[in-house]
């Protein structure tokens, strides 16, 4: 299984292959759209349709591809109520939030377009004394056809970020867009497809587990994957059949990390917004605050105070819970919390329906719960005191995970920042990184590896390559049998003058 389910289930239903599914609106049960499971052979043709797109795409040439990426971007923001209401129905984020996500989504194809020739294109690099003789060239080739199996939490920022990326290098893209965001997928691949005149490039197959496995196995040249770590398993152990290779976003248990000087107001508003943001569903989500001492009463009272302004409700700020089966998910890390001597300051068991989640805030948690350990994935937000930032590092540093996270400080900021285990951190904000297009985005250890955005995001979907031409027949002779007692000799002296000094 890819998805982590057998078959497609959403509200009790399920679907096999050849049969269709429904995608539901979260915060109702209402049906927002009814879509095929596609079966193995079904991906493989849109992979192969793909490829025969994807070697005319990438002979258009970075000017080209450019001109179709503006256009896409332009599209979009002509596009962009229709595009966040249709966030709104099948993801249940509000239509501010959504709307947030669109223009974010919109500045990463801008940039990528902008910056794929100065990134990518082929450039001299210098021989060394030794290869004088040779001229050195470096140029980014694209793999080909590039697999995204996208998440739900963000279904326009997700697939996004790579696509865009992926195609100014030149690939085409198969999106197997989240069962419960599938509509978003193809809307987007549909958008794409007008305006390019090729509605090959850039396909998508909808399903869960069985499609997700197809695309894994049905020759693409990379895999992007965003989701859970047991998924993330799954999706590389499938892969290795083929020696695909996979980038991958594993989720994390990120942190704000407050110090003594830091401005607290700023902390607890950033605090509340990062770990309540789209319900707490969001793989860069805060889900834990380590907090000095001296400063942890008053932060705790103002963390409280703000989220004693917020409700999870239709029309509210926070959103329902996407995944129905979430909400258990969330009700057992509390549980544990609970009954291992944490506190629930607002929300708590209590604050668990059927389709949302109330506001959430834990202390006094031990540092081996469920809600610190693993991923929750709720507006849920443990808050601990620390007696300093040595101790907060090394608990933020201890889950294996290794997203984001955040540091408000005024001394301290950077160095904090550097010493937390994560491939991004803000200091005094949250989540700002990844509204950065020219920053890499990704984490280390059970967060995953491979970064999209930025100059490593382009260069994540090309293969390297190297091209040297000779200019001239190199007096020292090197690469071939007829090498000379006295070119062995050159080669030393040479080595010895070059290196052999401290």
């Amino acid at each position: 299984m890819i998805d982590g389910q057998p078959g497609v289930s959403v509200e009790g239903f399920t679907a096999e292959v050849g049969e269709s599914f429904a995608s539901y609106d979260p915060a109702n049960g209402t049906v927002v759209g009814t879509y095929p499971v596609h079966s193995a052979a079904e991906v493989g043709a849109a992979v192969r349709q793909a490829r025969a797109a994807q070697e005319t795409w990438a002979e258009l040439g970075f000017d080209e591809r450019k001109r179709v990426l503006l256009a896409w971007r332009s599209s979009l923001v002509k596009r962009r109520t229709e595009l966040s209401d249709l966030v709104h129905a099948e993801n249940g984020k509000p239509k501010a939030d959504a709307m947030i996500e669109a223009i974010v989504a919109l500045q990463h194809i801008d940039w990528a377009a902008k910056h794929a020739r100065k990134v990518l294109g082929p450039c001299r690099v210098p021989s060394g004394l030794f290869m004088v003789n040779q001229s050195a060239r470096l140029e980014y080739r694209p793999l080909g056809v590039i697999g995204i199996l996208g998440p739900w939490d963000f279904p326009l920022f997700g697939p996004v970020g790579t696509a865009a990326y992926a195609l100014a290098g030149g690939n085409a893209v198969v999106l197997k867009h989240s069962e419960y965001t599938p509509g978003i997928g193809e809307w987007l691949a549909a958008s794409f497809g007008r305006v390019a005149g090729d509605d090959r490039l850039f396909q998508t197959v909808t399903g869960a587990d069985t499609t997700g496995e197809a695309l894994c196995r049905s020759g693409v040249d990379k895999i992007s994957f965003t989701g859970s770590l047991p998924t993330a398993r799954k999706v590389l152990a499938a892969c290795a059949e083929t020696l695909t290779p996979v980038l991958v976003d594993a989720g994390a248990s990120d942190v704000l990390v407050v110090d003594e000087d830091a401005d607290l107001a700023a902390a607890a508003d950033a605090a509340v917004w990062g770990s309540m943001n789209n319900a707490g569903q969001v793989c860069i989500s805060v889900e834990r605050a380590y907090v000095h001492e001296r400063v942890y009463d008053a932060f705790v009272e103002q963390v409280v105070a703000i989220t004693g302004t917020l409700k999870a409700g239709a029309g509210q700020p926070i959103g329902p819970i996407t995944m129905p089966e979430q909400v258990e998910v969330v009700r057992e890390h509390i549980a544990d919390a609970l009954e291992r001597g944490g506190k629930a300051l607002t929300g708590g068991l209590d604050g668990l329906g059927d389709r949302y989640i109330q506001p959430t805030i834990l202390v006094d948690v031990p540092e081996d719960a469920l809600v610190v350990r693993a991923e929750t994935f709720g507006p849920v937000l443990v808050v601990t005191k620390v007696a300093d930032m040595d101790e907060a590092l090394a608990k933020s540093n201890a889950t294996g995970f290794g997203l984001g996270g955040a540091v408000f400080a005024r001394a301290r900021g950077v160095e904090l920042a550097r010493r937390l285990r994560s491939g991004m951190t803000s200091v005094n904000s949250v989540v700002a990184y990844a509204g950065v297009p020219a920053l890499p985005y990704g984490g280390v250890g059970n967060s995953g590896f491979g970064r999209i955005h930025g100059p490593d995001g382009l260069r994540e979907w090309t293969a390297a390559k190297a091209i040297t031409r000779q200019r001239f027949t190199n007096p020292v002779r090197t690469t071939t049998f007829t090498r000379r007692p006295l070119d062995n000799r050159l080669l030393v002296a040479a080595a010895r003058i070059l290196y052999g000094r401290v």
